[in-house]
């Protein structure tokens, strides 16, 4: 077996049997699985019991078959409002007591609660006046129940025709949805998975450095070797822990609650392309891969662990301006900043997926950026085992410059 292999097998043996790999393992699959069962743990704390509103209808039209009480909201219908009212409003009995009133040819509705409702109450609220409204206003008019129906569930049929006749048809509005939510989950699993691997190679370079264990090492191993071997192993660790948190996903959605969830999820995939994930796996192992190739550079830089995390800095802000702009672009991932961090081979890890999945791009512009991106691993591989070379035994303190500055002093 090679020195090259070697390596990389006791790099790989050594993290994936440590406490930090296995608690960052285990925290992915408690957020996982929180995800997943959100709804059924939301009820654990939140009250299933049904929440009471008074209603009070003043007008001639009846209301009763408007607000219809379900399996989260019941309403009791009053004749007026008396000190009785106002004392189940003060208890908590009544969640609200709503006046409804004409005002013309509009229903108005005046709110009563003991304590400022929540945004949700309030919104729940509001869509049942909004609703009871239009109804109010069609019996004004009246109509009969077959054109008040026709009103209600008149809408329109939409299509649309591109006159480009150069270019492919355009993504459904639901394609686009599910495209943005999609790249969504995808940039945040690239940040977190660059932020953890890039944690995890700078400091263990660092590790070695700071200990001396590296100069004993490289008397028998080349630099350019022990280089390679660490971004290889940690690579490997990377995919293992992908693969698992892939798999644990897909057994959580496929054999739980009869598949239902698995239902829902393979929904939302068939509206997106086999290209996109082919596309979303080459962008993120070239994202990572790209960091781990500076996490390797700034732990060479570094005497001792202590200074990994100051020289760590820079790449984590970067990781953060994209997921930013990831985040910035969901609104509107037509704007011209997500066009241009989508070329940056730092962040388009994160934002080209968004571009690919929510918008109307040319098959040309998601192969360009990748292009930058390889091209942008090797100048970097190349340019960063040249320094390597140099930087991995040298000690010096101060700042990344002064640290630079010192590594072309000593070996020039």
């Amino acid at each position: 077996m090679s020195k090259f292999m070697i390596l990389v097998k006791q790099l790989y043996k050594q993290k994936i049997r440590s406490k930090p790999f296995l608690l960052m393992l285990g925290l992915y699959i408690v957020i996982i699985s929180a995800i997943v069962f959100w709804s059924d743990i939301k009820e654990v704390f939140v009250n299933s019991e049904q929440t009471e509103i008074a209603l009070i209808n003043k007008t001639d039209y009846d209301m009763q078959s408007v607000f219809v009480s379900g399996d989260e909201t019941k309403w009791v219908f009053l004749e007026a409002a008396d000190e009785e009212l106002d004392q189940k409003l003060e208890d908590g009995s009544y969640l609200a007591a709503i006046t409804l009133t004409e005002a013309g040819p509009k229903l108005a509705a005046d709110i009563q609660s003991y304590d400022p409702l929540q945004l949700n109450d309030q919104q729940m609220l509001y869509q049942e006046i909004n609703n009871a409204g239009q109804f109010y206003a069609m019996g004004k008019l009246d109509l009969t129940d077959e054109q008040a129906s026709t009103l209600l569930d008149s809408e329109p049929i939409v299509t649309t025709m591109t006159l480009n006749t150069e270019a492919k048809d355009g993504k459904t509005t639901d394609e686009k949805q599910a495209g943005i939510l999609i790249s969504y989950g995808v940039g945040f699993l690239i940040y977190l998975f660059i932020n953890t691997f890039l944690s995890m190679i700078t400091t263990d370079v660092a590790s070695e450095k700071g200990s001396r264990a590296l100069e004993m090492l490289l008397v028998s191993v080349k630099p350019e070797t022990h280089f390679r071997s660490k971004l290889v192993g940690v690579l490997l660790l990377a995919i293992t822990q992908f693969t698992v948190l892939l798999g644990f996903l897909f057994v959580l959605l496929r054999f739980t609650k009869g598949g239902e969830k698995w239902e829902m999820v393979s929904e939302v995939f068939t509206t997106i392309s086999l290209s996109y994930f082919s596309y979303v796996l080459a962008f993120l192992f070239g994202t990572l891969f790209l960091f781990l190739i500076i996490g390797a550079f700034f732990g060479s830089l570094v005497s001792k662990v202590e200074e990994a995390s100051q020289v760590m800095m820079p790449a984590i802000l970067i990781t953060i301006v994209g997921f930013y702009v990831l985040v910035t672009g969901m609104s509107n991932p037509d704007t011209m900043l997500i066009k241009v961090f989508s070329y940056i081979p730092f962040t388009s890890g994160m934002v080209m997926p968004l571009r690919i999945g929510a918008t109307d791009i040319s098959p040309l512009e998601p192969l360009v950026s990748l292009a930058i991106l390889v091209a942008t691993v090797l100048i970097l591989y190349k340019l960063s085992l040249s320094f390597y070379k140099r930087s991995v035994l040298t000690y010096s303190s101060g700042g990344i410059i002064s640290k630079i500055k010192t590594v072309f002093k000593v070996t020039t």
